[in-house]
């Protein structure tokens, strides 16, 4: 009984050590049928979302993107789709593939696909899926749920960050955008490598203040358009 108690530890113990090997963000480029050179990267998140995006790595023109949450289990990835801007109807879905975690590579066998690590979900203070919950106007917090089929999620990895407007109840994609970020002395800095409703949005930086109070992220400061703004975040269950 004590050997099988020992056994089922290691096994439990395993799964752990490789699920956590996923956190973090994941990077490869390759150049597509048209000759475009594409960046594509995969962003898993500790608290159980995913996301990968592709764009053009010269010019940041968005191509495609889809995710969801995500479970591991042995070598098993099983993903359930939330959005998906190449195949909306794959919205709900769920799909199991192999996939090989080294500690600086996944492999996708079935794609003959390899990323490379760029972060385990350090340095940033901010890693994990994220819900817009509400914003100030007017001097007042006006907090809206979370509950329902139309989000607004930021996925953040140490490094990287991607937000995705979609609704999962009628499939549909209302836009996405993503690059690197810092956060250092309350401030949040973002460098802007792909902006689907705007190519020419790519490349641009911007700076916000960020505090976390009562594990809600404040997040003020002025949008890609000028326009002063104070949203406020939760960590997404």
């Amino acid at each position: 009984m004590k050997k099988i108690i020992i056994l089922i530890s290691i096994i439990l113990f395993s799964m752990n050590i490789n699920s956590q090997s996923l956190i973090g963000s994941w990077e490869r480029v390759q150049e597509n049928e048209s000759g475009i050179k594409e960046k594509q990267i995969v962003i898993f998140s500790s608290n159980g979302f995913q996301s990968i995006s592709i764009f053009n790595a010269e010019t940041g023109e968005f191509i495609y993107t889809n995710g969801g949450t995500w479970e591991l289990n042995g070598d098993n990835l099983t993903e359930k789709v939330e959005f998906d801007t190449g195949n909306p109807e794959r919205v709900g879905s769920e799909v199991t593939f192999k996939i090989i975690v080294k500690k600086n590579s996944i492999t996708v066998p079935m794609m003959e696909r390899t990323w490379k690590r760029i972060d385990n979900g350090n340095p940033g203070k901010l890693e994990g899926a994220w819900l817009m919950s509400g914003r100030y106007r007017n001097g007042k917090k006006q907090m809206r749920s979370v509950d329902g089929p139309r989000k607004t999620m930021k996925l953040l990895s140490g490094k990287r960050f991607q937000w995705i407007a979609y609704n999962t109840e009628t499939k549909q994609f209302m836009g996405t955008g993503g690059g690197t970020y810092t956060t250092k002395n309350g401030v949040y800095s973002e460098n802007i490598e792909f902006f689907s409703r705007d190519n020419s949005k790519a490349g641009l930086k911007l700076k916000f203040d960020f505090e976390l109070i009562d594990g809600e992220w404040n997040h003020k400061g002025f949008s890609s358009k000028g326009d002063p703004l104070h949203e406020i975040w939760i960590k997404r269950e």
